[in-house]
């Protein structure tokens, strides 16, 4: 079993930062120093950090904000658009984040474990199953790493600036709640106690974890829930999402509708179109019978094949006449850019290929 990760001070809130320095033999003011580095300013080289005293600023850093992702890759495409970037954690472990510009927003895609567990056929991830789970700081340095390439000026937009966070990439993130509600606390604090980005550009995803739903809405917070959805019927579903079988989809949906009322936000149920699996005609229209009438969004998405499997990406013929039936009885439909195709894009695909 590998060691627990370092703490770090993305793991913290202010007053336990400075309890932390004090616990270490630092002066308590230096927590508040180093968290203007690491939030407000993006740095995570104790080297920049120049309101420290040049002799301590090494050893402050270690006992404070101890590195935990150390870039392993980095794959651009989309005319530099698209950034995936492997990291290796303390123990070896690898897990991967997307950073993608569009013309009005900068996107970064989080994991939030180490593999996955919920054992989804068509996943890369979740063909590995679960190693273990990021810790809130691991989760929250993949996002502040990113938030420094873009405010580095690395991408195409000079002037871009990190916006909105998805926790879509490895890992169920509900089944590791308390480290991503944690993380997500420091992503939403103000700078310099966190990143200070909306809590309304954040997007949790999961494939239906009712207790979980259920806590996330007595949080507060206006996140955006998404569920992985991936089939109207329980027979179909059983199969893709194996969750299913203890949470089938009428509950799932009644526990996101109250979400929904609860927190005021719309939610998105995301659904992977597979040729000849879920892309039937039939099964738009169920999809549509279910969801109707409620505040949700509908993101279609073409599947990005894992090697060797047998789960493919649906025609665009079919793909059009999902869309078409679901715009058809009034429902918001987008089809996801798909992005990263030609850099292992699929979640999962990148480590995989690394522990070959």
């Amino acid at each position: 079993m590998s060691k627990k990760p370092p703490i770090h001070i993305a793991d913290l809130d202010l007053a336990e930062r400075k309890a932390r320095a004090v616990e270490l033999g630092i002066p308590a003011f230096r927590a508040d120093q180093v968290s203007r580095q690491w939030f407000s300013r993006f740095s995570d080289d104790a080297n920049e950090w120049t309101e420290l005293p040049e002799s301590e600023r090494l050893d402050i850093a270690e006992k404070l904000a101890p590195e935990l992702i150390g870039k392993v890759r980095e794959l651009t495409t989309d005319k530099g658009e698209t950034v995936k970037t492997l990291w290796k954690l303390h123990d070896e472990k690898l897990v991967e984040s997307v950073l993608m510009q569009y013309p009005n927003r900068t996107t970064v895609c989080i994991s939030s474990q180490v593999g996955c567990g919920m054992a989804c056929p068509f996943c890369a991830t979740g063909q590995g199953g679960l190693k273990r789970n990021l810790s809130a700081a691991e989760i929250v340095a993949q996002v502040q790493a990113s938030a420094r390439f873009a405010d580095r000026g690395l991408l195409p937009n000079k002037d871009a600036r990190l916006s909105n966070i998805v926790f879509m990439g490895m890992g169920e993130p509900l089944a590791n709640f308390d480290a991503v509600l944690t993380a997500i606390k420091r992503i939403t604090q103000s700078q310099p106690e966190g990143l200070g980005i909306s809590a309304r550009n954040v997007t949790v995803s999961t494939v239906g974890l009712i207790p979980q739903i259920k806590k996330l809405s007595e949080v507060g917070l206006p996140l955006r829930l998404a569920l992985s959805l991936h089939a109207p019927d329980d027979e179909l579903r059983d199969e893709l999402v194996p969750l299913n079988k203890r949470f089938p989809i009428k509950e799932v949906l009644k526990a996101v509708w109250d979400y929904s009322d609860t927190v005021k936000r719309r939610v998105s149920i995301e659904y992977a179109l597979i040729k000849d699996i879920n892309d039937q005609k039939h099964r738009a229209a169920l999809l549509a019978k279910r969801i109707q009438g409620r505040s949700v969004h509908v993101n279609l998405i073409p599947l990005n094949p894992t090697p060797g499997s047998k789960w493919t990406a649906t025609s665009e013929k079919t793909q059009q006449e999902f869309v078409e039936i679901l715009e058809n009885a009034q429902i918001a439909v987008t089809v996801r850019d798909t992005r990263g195709s030609d850099i292992d894009g699929a979640c999962g695909q990148l480590a995989a290929r690394a522990t070959q």
